[in-house]
């Protein structure tokens, strides 16, 4: 998605670079912070602290444990159904991605310690999670809440930059929503709640997922590099404008 609000910018006649690594030194009034991985590096965070002001230099950890409202553990006295998912964002796939494409380079690969992928699994209870998860660090287990719908399920996706925002709720027929499966959509609203646990994890810029529960707003997932659907591909460019004014309202603030 960034890469849409990059284009937007340029257009605007913002000069823009695109660095890859932290072995390079290039000068710049704003930076964004954009690893594609559940925790960033310590590398990355120490380059991106040499810029005057970076974006979203606080979002150094998106995995589970630190964003989820919806945590359980053995004990707790939940009797609805439950899912399990991996602490890492995305089911450790982008960390999975650059292990392999370091050991094709002959590097040793940046996360050493992702093990394979888990697809997520929905239990009816607690009772019914297999032994063993929840002695897993690489595992969590969350309530299951997505919002139910005669047709399906509903979640929420608000995306953001600055001051700029667009928070949409989106129906599948499947449990898991994702944007890209879903029968409709709608503008909603964003509850106070979880505009301050953004300003609680330090986000300029990203995606929050969450869900509306017994009356409250519950954080689910929140991504720092949030993608776009292939089939919504133009939705979201066109929406690229709106996210570029939330940049600039970001950089004459800083300036």
């Amino acid at each position: 998605m960034l890469f849409d609000v990059l284009e937007e910018l340029k257009r605007r006649g913002h000069s823009v670079r695109i660095q890859q690594g932290s072995a390079m030194t290039h000068s710049a009034d704003i930076a964004i912070l954009h690893v594609d991985a559940t925790v960033t590096p310590a590398d990355y965070l120490d380059y991106a602290r040499g810029f005057p002001f970076c974006l979203n230099l606080a979002t150094a950890d998106i995995s589970k444990r630190r964003v989820s409202g919806a945590l359980l553990t053995h004990d707790d006295a939940w009797q609805g159904p439950v899912i399990v998912k991996t602490n890492l964002n995305n089911q450790g796939i982008p960390e999975t991605f650059l292990n392999r494409r370091s050991r094709r380079a002959g590097k040793q690969p940046p996360f050493p310690d992702v093990q394979g992928l888990q697809p997520y699994e929905v239990y009816e209870s607690l009772g019914d999670v297999p032994d063993g998860v929840f002695g897993d660090d690489d595992l969590v287990v969350e309530k299951f809440i997505a919002e139910r719908e005669p047709d399906g399920f509903a979640m929420r996706f608000w995306v953001f930059c600055g001051e700029s925002e667009r928070c949409t709720r989106y129906v599948s027929p499947n449990g898991l929503v994702k944007a890209s499966e879903t029968i409709r959509r709608e503008l909603v609203a964003v509850p106070d709640e979880i505009r301050e646990r953004r300003r609680e994890l330090g986000f300029d810029y990203g995606k929050f997922d969450f869900v509306m529960h017994e009356g409250r707003a519950i954080l689910l997932d929140a991504n720092k590099t949030p993608g776009r659907p292939k089939n919504l591909v133009k939705m979201f460019a066109a929406g690229a404008a709106h996210l570029a004014d939330g940049f600039e309202g970001l950089m004459h603030r800083v300036r």
